[in-house]
């Protein structure tokens, strides 16, 4: 006999500095704050059915473990905005293989309008799709995305 789980669960996972949106280059990454955007994905997670669970670190190692946590308790999809890791860390891209649930990228920015270091993502190859761009819209498509690839 399987047991169905109750709800899928998400984990939405934003890199460094992301924690002073609002304040940090406002036009570039906007005036929303993160813990907007956390309430936002919480509530549109509610109206899906979906559990959301969010997490910011600064630390490439903070960020790595959580991807660890995801992959011993199974979780069903990930959101993940590696910041600066994007274009760096090889440690987060490595610890994203071991997943076999559904992984979407998220950048607020149009990373590939912006300097040519912010061109290349790491990460990219190892996710199954990437939004960049759309500001905090991007976090909410993704998470309507992972409802889809969850099926």
């Amino acid at each position: 006999m399987t047991v169905e789980k109750e709800h899928p669960r998400v984990v939405v996972i934003h890199g460094p500095n992301l924690n002073m949106l609002g304040q940090r280059e406002p036009e570039t990454y906007g005036r929303t704050t993160l813990d907007s955007i956390d309430k936002e994905i919480k509530a549109l997670g509610i109206e899906l059915d979906i559990e959301v669970e969010t997490f910011q670190s600064n630390s490439e190692g903070a960020i790595v473990s959580i991807i660890h946590r995801v992959f011993e308790e199974n979780i069903d999809g990930v959101i993940i905005n590696p910041a600066a890791y994007t274009h760096t860390s090889v440690a987060i891209r490595d610890a994203l293989l071991l997943l076999a649930c559904p992984v979407i990228e998220v950048h607020l920015s149009n990373i590939y309008k912006r300097e040519k270091f912010r061109h290349t993502s790491l990460v990219s190859g190892v996710v199954n799709a990437q939004i960049t761009g759309l500001g905090s819209l991007g976090y909410s498509l993704a998470l309507r995305a992972l409802k889809e690839l969850m099926k």
